[in-house]
């Protein structure tokens, strides 16, 4: 095997082991679980076909992240012309939960996380649920440790205010979905750990 195809090798397998975190995070920034897969699609194909400016031995994690969420937010400028799911095909989608209290409390947080600011939700689920060290943080979101500790803690703090005061406001989406979103999501982040 040449030394380029071993590499290749190294490679595929360190990244193919980032897959689950990799559509956890997708999914904890898109909300949506197709979209989600999507993105986490695009940023392994993205991570592959770049894989030369990879510099091994450092962070493969940090560098799929931000592969992943410069994806996400380049999609989020052009969303103006992607058209929205159609509510009542996802209800007939969508399990029921076998616990209407949990349901009812995951669906108040997970309204409360919509009203926060994207940066601030990024760092609270990515540090919060994730389990990523702050440097790790604030390498995929490029920006300095001490930036991510206080979007972190405004977060906390603006989630809690949101939720003492019912600010969260009321939508569309079921709490059984709710529930089986945000357990999803967070049972994905905390195997980035």
């Amino acid at each position: 095997m040449t030394e380029q195809a071993q590499a290749d090798h190294e490679f595929k397998s360190e990244l193919t082991a980032l897959i689950p975190q990799m559509r956890a995070f997708a999914r904890s920034l898109c909300r949506d679980a197709t979209a989600a897969d999507d993105l986490a699609q695009d940023a392994l194909l993205k991570a592959w076909n770049n894989r030369a400016s990879y510099e091994p031995g450092t962070n493969m994690k940090a560098w799929t992240f931000m592969i992943l969420r410069n994806q996400f937010y380049s999609d989020k400028r052009r969303s103006w012309r992607s058209s929205q799911l159609d509510p009542e095909v996802a209800e007939r989608t969508l399990e029921a939960a076998s616990n209407p209290l949990a349901s009812l409390e995951l669906d108040e947080v997970r309204r409360a996380l919509a009203c926060l600011p994207d940066d601030q939700r990024e760092a609270l689920i990515l540090i919060g649920a994730g389990g990523l060290s702050y440097e790790e943080v604030s390498e995929i979101c490029g920006c300095a440790i001490g930036t991510i500790k206080s979007r972190v803690s405004r977060a906390r703090d603006r989630l809690a205010a949101i939720i003492e005061d019912g600010s969260y406001g009321q939508d569309d989406i079921r709490p059984s979905s709710a529930m089986a979103t945000i357990i999803a999501e967070l049972d994905g982040l905390r195997q980035v750990a």
